[in-house]
């Protein structure tokens, strides 16, 4: 996990561009529009917290998830300097993921397929 965040923080202060494309959140489904806000657990509700690298927002958000967040939201928020969601996220409950290294296979997914090929080299 550290060796993550300190990947994570490298790309944030040397290509904030590329952090933006990173674990960016999506938005609900339903009415709420509005996108997955990070946090150390997954909550529902008015001010609902995912800890799934792009994940989506919950319907019953209310003032939260207005924009996007990226993977300098997901590291500080929800991995929390390494010690929590990595590389498996937690689930409602504060029980692991039943799909382990989900967020793991979430980050890896991004580099691939939301980066192009100059930014792909760059966080090679």
């Amino acid at each position: 996990g550290k060796d993550f965040v300190q990947f994570a923080k490298a790309v944030e202060i040397s290509h904030s561009d590329i952090d933006g494309k990173i674990c960016k959140t999506k938005k609900s489904d339903g009415g709420s529009n509005k996108h997955g806000v990070y946090g150390k657990t997954k909550t529902s509700g008015g001010t609902a917290t995912q800890t799934l690298c792009g994940a989506k927002g919950d319907n019953s958000q209310s003032s939260t998830g207005t924009d996007p967040e990226a993977l300098k939201n997901f590291v500080a928020k929800a991995l929390i300097d390494s010690s929590n969601n990595w590389p498996t996220s937690t689930k409602s409950g504060d029980t692991e993921s039943d799909d382990k290294n989900d967020n793991a296979k979430a980050v890896a997914k991004d580099l691939v397929k939301e980066l192009n090929p100059d930014e792909k080299t760059i966080v090679a």
